[in-house]
């Protein structure tokens, strides 16, 4: 049975959302704010378990965070306790890619009074909110960013943003629309999920498996921490620098990103 009650005190929500596009989107903002994307645990050579008890002890019970796999799997979980109707997506994440890059995304598609929407709160890129699966569909994120949804002949579909590269993990920078990723509504198996994991988690050519990534959302803004540099936006308000101390950054994962881990743990990570 899914604790539903302790994943809302987790994300800091009050009262159970109410199962309309507003309270999907109620849940995937505060999931985002208080949960961080991270891939700690891949570069200190742990095991991924993406069933829903291994994430839940971890993203909820001990308070981590996770990468999309883990995100994904949580909110699908919580979407079903709360009622809603949901099922996992895989998507091609196109930042920084030159070929077609491989399916290690997963996001959700929900179902709402006959419609379709798509929710992620697992993308560590920027903050994608809430969106009706519709042609040309748009929405405006808190920090300014504008996305749209289109049809592509070739992938299905594809998530483009138009923003402040401040707002973001620094890939796919430049002017106007820049794809965020795309994907299929295909039947989505638990086999397919555990495949994009592994790969994600232990190919020598995924970007898990070849840097440190911290990024957690703010009420107007996105703080970063990849290898050892830093940077946030806060509304207008900007910051960036290089940790050089390792006791720096132990206090910068706890007081920004909610993560604490023991001094060994940060020696492991072989940043300093």
């Amino acid at each position: 049975m899914f604790d539903l009650d302790a994943y809302l005190a987790r994300i800091d929500l009050p009262a159970r959302p109410t199962n309309d596009a507003e309270g999907l989107a109620r849940v995937q903002r505060a999931h985002r704010l208080a949960i961080p994307f991270e891939n700690l645990d891949v570069r200190l050579g742990r095991e991924i378990a993406i069933d829903s008890a291994s994430v839940f002890a971890k993203l909820v019970t001990a308070r981590r965070g996770g990468y999309c796999f883990e995100h994904n799997r949580l909110f699908l979980d919580a979407l079903d306790a709360a009622g809603f109707t949901a099922r996992p997506l895989l998507a091609r994440v196109w930042l920084g890619a030159t070929a077609v890059p491989p399916l290690t995304h997963t996001l959700s598609l929900v179902t709402i009074a006959g419609e379709q929407w798509i929710a992620d709160p697992g993308f560590g890129g920027s903050y994608a909110p809430v969106m009706r699966l519709a042609d040309g569909e748009t929405a405006e994120a808190p920090d300014g960013a504008r996305f749209m949804l289109a049809r592509d002949a070739e992938h299905g579909w594809v998530l483009s943003r138009d923003g402040d590269p401040a707002t973001t993990d620094g890939r796919g920078i430049g002017p106007g629309w820049q794809r965020q990723y795309s994907f299929t509504l295909d039947e989505v198996h638990d086999s397919d999920l555990a495949m994009g994991n592994w790969w994600s988690s232990s190919s020598p050519t995924s970007r898990f498996t070849n840097a440190t990534i911290v990024s957690i959302i703010l009420p107007h803004g996105f703080a970063t921490l990849t290898d050892r540099d830093y940077r946030r936006r806060a509304a207008s308000t900007d910051s960036a620098a290089e940790i050089t101390d390792p006791r720096v950054y132990r206090m910068r994962l706890s007081m920004m990103f909610g993560i604490d881990l023991s001094a060994e743990d940060v020696a492991a990570l072989d940043l300093f």
